[in-house]
């Protein structure tokens, strides 16, 4: 399998699906639609109104941003004529964001434009640590002093060919790992995945698993939080807004007491508890996730060598040092929050949990995928870390998707993993079409 990026053809569309039939549109295209350019490489935006209206757009303002963070340019773009277009290029790696805003009717809209240039000559902006590896060294040694002690309750799966166990397995400090776990109902030893979540604070649907469960996979997905996964919606509601609001900056300037440690930590137990399984087929463990999902992924790959492949949709937690050399760092926000609690503590902390430092200790197959427009996790941040992976990778470059996947723009990576899944699920190697290499 090739080290390679792939670019999927998506024009930017905006559609306002609770506005009037009358309302206009703005259309973004692209000089090359996959996104990609080189350095240098003259960019243009078409930027298109269509449907109508009985106030019509005429024109909108952009700001243009390199990597996310630094305005080159800003101004108007007539639309009287129906279209303008904006023209860009950049003189090393990195990527451009087009921020523009327009009326319709009454309101005020806002979409974006991206491209991304050199896209593998990005790399991290700062070196990991140097007692980088002792200090994981030293927290799975911890870890390991304390007993797995699962705990495993039979539940009902709702189909009739799969068992469904509620899990609980124990952390560092006191605390524990919540989860669910699906497999086949037949005797047998079954390829293992483990999925992991998002932000935020809520329970997980047994869909998550029960569906994976019946396609052949032990399936353990597991909370990010220390809480039980099947509460009602009030409980997580009420956690969000207490105990854990803004966990992300919990134990932020210290980095024995990050939020993180206990969640990283728990990725790299949940792996480990599947590979010793007796129903294990002892050939094939995945790991996957979205957004914090797809940064505790990077770290369960590159913390635990039983993991054979990753699969990460626009991960966080990329490059978080990023704004030292003009980047936008995303997702924990560890360079913001040092700015703006006037704490250079806070960003010493987030080097430990910083996923470029982790992934060039990754060598199994990686799928990672990046939207052009993501803020939450820019774009230039998740290739500086994915271009440190040691083994066969595929970068899926979606030029349309922000972080959300508005408009189903990150419909070619959720097509792309489950031929992944069900390659890996025979037990061969990730699918190896051709594609460009830049």
């Amino acid at each position: 399998m090739h080290h390679r990026i792939t670019k999927p053809f998506i024009a930017l569309i905006l559609f306002f699906i609770a506005a009037p039939a009358s309302a206009q549109q703005l259309t973004i295209t692209q000089t090359n639609p996959t996104g990609v350019y080189d350095i240098k490489q003259p960019i243009e935006w078409t930027i298109k109104v269509t449907g109508k209206s009985n106030t019509p757009t005429t024109q909108a303002t952009y700001i243009l941003k390199k990597n996310g963070l630094a305005e080159i340019s800003h101004g108007n773009l007539d639309l009287a004529s129906g279209s303008a277009v904006l023209q860009a290029s950049l003189d090393e790696p990195g990527n451009l964001l087009a921020e523009i805003k327009f009326k319709n009717g009454d309101k005020e809209m806002n979409t974006a434009a991206g491209a991304v240039i050199a896209p593998d000559k990005l790399q991290p902006s700062a070196k990991p640590p140097e007692d980088f590896d002792a200090f994981w060294k030293a927290k799975l040694e911890e870890l390991s002093a304390i007993p797995v002690n699962p705990k495993l309750e039979p539940a009902d799966s709702g189909k009739p060919t799969v068992d469904y166990f509620k899990v609980q397995l124990d952390n560092i400090h006191d605390s524990h790992i919540f989860g669910q776990l699906a497999k086949p109902k037949r005797e047998g030893k079954f390829p293992a995945l483990l999925i992991v979540q998002w932000a935020g604070v809520y329970g997980l649907p047994k869909s998550n698993v029960v569906g994976r469960a019946e396609a052949g996979w032990l399936c353990l997905n597991v909370m990010a939080h220390d809480l039980p996964f099947d509460q009602t919606e009030d409980f997580y509601k009420n956690a969000g807004n207490t105990t854990l609001k803004n966990y992300m900056a919990i134990g932020n300037d210290d980095r024995n007491k990050s939020y993180f440690l206990r969640m990283y930590l728990s990725c790299f137990r949940a792996a480990d508890y599947l590979a010793t399984r007796d129903d294990w087929d002892g050939k094939t463990l995945v790991v996957m996730g979205t957004s914090q999902g797809g940064q505790q992924s990077f770290i369960t790959a590159a913390l635990n060598p039983k993991v054979t492949a990753m699969l990460a949709n626009v991960p966080g937690g990329c490059d978080i040092t990023a704004p030292a050399i003009g980047r936008a760092a995303g997702f924990p926000y560890w360079a913001d929050r040092a700015k703006w609690d006037k704490n250079e503590k806070i960003l010493q902390t987030g080097r430990y949990y910083d996923v470029a430092n982790f992934t060039p200790r990754i060598k199994c197959p990686a799928l990672v995928s990046l939207g052009l427009i993501d803020t939450t996790c820019p774009p230039a941040g998740v290739l500086a870390a994915a271009n440190q992976l040691k083994g066969p990778k595929e970068i899926l470059i979606l030029p349309g998707s922000d972080h959300q996947g508005v408009n189903n723009s990150q419909a070619p990576y959720w097509k792309r993993s489950e031929e992944w899944l069900k390659s890996l699920a025979a037990g061969k190697e990730p699918p190896a079409e051709k594609a460009d290499v830049r």
